[in-house]
């Protein structure tokens, strides 16, 4: 399959002149980029002009196979065809001629996809037959528990590039679970791609992968890191019981960088369309497809390109240009589900609790940290409806177009003025929430974290419900503080937040956010499409090709088509930033206090413990 530059004329946008003539104003305009996110529950394509503007966007559901309990499973045939439904729909709705199509760009989930070596056909990655369509293990999936004990057991030093121990929700320990209960001879003829890479594989036929995938989360460390000369370890494959990865210089899952394999960062032209994966998307083939990323990077680079000027309240497509130095200094949080927290430094940095850092990924010779809260959106919803008042709360919801969250803020600024209080804050002052119930991430990195609650009453009303939501909110706007707090201690410096996802619109936490952390908050225009437009950017890169394959710079590329948003500013109300600040030493407190009550149990018990 060839990797030439696309046969129709390219934008020309990476090497144009700093004044354009009429017609390359008019060009601009015709010309567009897909940017397509592969979440766990949805595959979404979004079309963008040559401006940035979305023009185009729709959802497919994929499926998800749960054959037992902590087990997830997807089909890349059935997220293939979820792909083509999506983009063939965005285009036909929004009457965008696919001949204007000029570049493809991927972001999906950490998943691990599988194929056959003999055939490049899917392999099944359910046993114990082995016999189903599915040949993809979502990131959730839980199955190889011991697999990473035994990984995190070698305290081999590539681990530090992971935040020093390897997640259950990485890739090399589901390989790992693939040999431990595989017939030896189907093990023997798969090879191994993260998502994200499996569908540039689809749609472009080579097998070219991209450095956010192997360097994140399958223990990859770049040629020239750390006396990497290879980039796969393979003492440390060897030492885990995947010395069969080792063979002809590590091809099944990628080979060697510039020897049997190419590794590239965000949106580097891995090729162009095939013909049968233009077909089915219902595209001309020869579009230019830019190296993926895993989503949450993709919404790092939907986000932080934004033009900010930081003397007013909104981000403006008029600011100066962004100078790259700025990417440094801005963390992008990523709220749906969970939260993810990366910033980019120009050095590595190594923080507690937090992944990484990753070379290469984003920018060539840049660094990337990944942060994150285990369940925000998901606490929330727990939280609400566990309460005693759920059930009188959604009812009084449907006047609110059914979205709980809106109702719950409007409730507390009544109870405020109800109050005479200054603002919400002050309503739960002698509440304290802590929310860990899904273990947590970042920065303790403990999975046996649990919460706790100091203040509960009786009340089963909706008031009660406000204020312990409220307190929700608090906690991860605190945790978001210990987060930040800790990844500048350590060496980085962010100074504002990028935040992208379904959260954003929720005024009270975002609010939070930007008290508590000190620092302005950043809201995207494309709330709900930020990692998607990040992916139409990679589109746009991967277009940008000259002849020898050389790229336009990708920040230049952000902050061009980045639009404006607005911006959040911190309290001025110095007794409300004097509460918070009390309220995180709580926080803090509850932290360390239940990790040293814990060890007082443990103690007390002696031999008899649990996990």
């Amino acid at each position: 399959m060839t990797t030439a530059v696309p046969h129709r004329r390219p934008s020309g946008q990476s090497h144009r002149q700093a004044s354009l003539d009429t017609r390359d104003e008019i060009q601009i305009h015709l010309d567009h980029y897909i940017g397509i996110d592969v979440g766990t529950g949805s595959a979404r394509a979004c079309i963008i002009d040559g401006n940035g503007d979305i023009v185009g966007l729709a959802t497919e559901n994929i499926g998800l196979w749960q054959p037992q309990q902590g087990f997830y499973e997807q089909s890349t045939t059935d997220i293939w065809h979820c792909i083509c439904v999506a983009v063939q729909r965005a285009i036909s709705q929004h009457n965008v001629d696919p001949e204007t199509v000029r570049g493809i760009g991927f972001d999906a989930t950490c998943s691990l996809a599988v194929f056959s070596n003999v055939n490049d056909e899917p392999v099944s990655v359910t046993g114990p037959n082995f016999d189903s369509d599915r040949n993809v293990i979502l990131w959730l999936d839980h199955r190889p528990v011991e697999e990473a004990e035994k990984i995190n057991a070698t305290n081999h030093n590539l681990l530090r590039y992971v935040g020093g121990k390897m997640s259950v929700e990485m890739e090399m320990p589901k390989v790992l679970w693939l040999k431990n209960h595989m017939p030896k001879e189907l093990f023997d003829q798969c090879k191994f791609f993260d998502l994200a890479d499996a569908l540039t594989h689809i749609a472009t036929g080579n097998e070219k992968r991209s450095f956010c995938s192997v360097v994140c989360k399958q223990g990859y460390v770049p040629v020239g890191v750390d006396g990497s000369v290879k980039g796969w370890q393979e003492d440390f494959l060897n030492e885990v019981g995947l010395e069969e990865l080792t063979t002809d210089d590590f091809k099944r899952v990628g080979g060697v960088d510039r020897v049997n394999g190419d590794y590239l960062s965000a949106g580097e032209l891995v090729g162009t369309l095939c013909d049968k994966a233009a077909s089915e998307l219902g595209l001309p083939p020869g579009i230019a497809i830019g190296s993926g990323v895993i989503d949450a990077y993709a919404g790092w680079i939907g986000t932080v390109g934004a033009k900010v000027d930081l003397e007013s309240d909104q981000l403006s497509s008029d600011a100066a240009k962004n100078d790259k130095s700025q990417a440094f200094s801005r963390l992008a949080a990523v709220a749906g589900t969970s939260t993810c927290h990366l910033a980019m430094s120009r050095d590595p940095v190594f923080v507690p609790g937090v992944w990484g850092p990753y070379r290469d990924t984003i920018q060539p010779g840049s660094w990337m940290a990944e942060g994150g809260q285990s369940a925000t959106g998901e606490l929330l919803k727990h939280v609400i409806e566990t309460h005693p008042a759920f059930n009188q709360a959604i009812s009084i919801a449907e006047s609110y177009n059914d979205n709980i969250y809106e109702y719950l803020n409007e409730h507390l600024k009544e109870m405020a003025q109800e109050q005479k209080t200054p603002s919400v804050s002050y309503l739960a002052r002698h509440f304290f929430f802590y929310g860990d119930l899904w273990g947590n991430r970042s920065p303790i990195a403990d999975p046996r974290m649990t919460g706790s609650v100091v203040g509960l009453s009786n009340d089963k009303s909706v008031d009660g419900l406000a204020i312990y939501y409220y307190a929700t909110l608090e906690f991860i706007a605190l945790q978001t503080r210990q987060i930040v707090e800790t990844m500048n201690q350590s060496g980085h410096s962010i100074t504002s937040i990028f935040m992208s996802g379904s959260q954003c619109q929720n005024d009270i936490l975002v609010k939070l956010i930007a008290s508590a952390c000190n620092m302005p908050v950043l809201i995207p225009r494309y709330i709900h499409a930020a990692v998607c437009h990040g992916a139409a950017m990679l589109g746009a890169k991967a277009a940008s090709a000259d002849a020898e394959g050389k790229t336009e710079d990708l920040w230049d590329i952000m902050d061009r088509m980045s639009k404006p948003g607005k911006k959040i500013v911190p309290t001025i109300d110095a007794d409300e930033k004097a509460l918070l600040d009390v309220k995180y030493k709580v926080f803090l407190d509850q932290c360390h206090k239940q990790q040293e009550y814990r060890a007082l149990v443990d103690d007390a018990v002696g031999a008899w413990k649990t996990a």
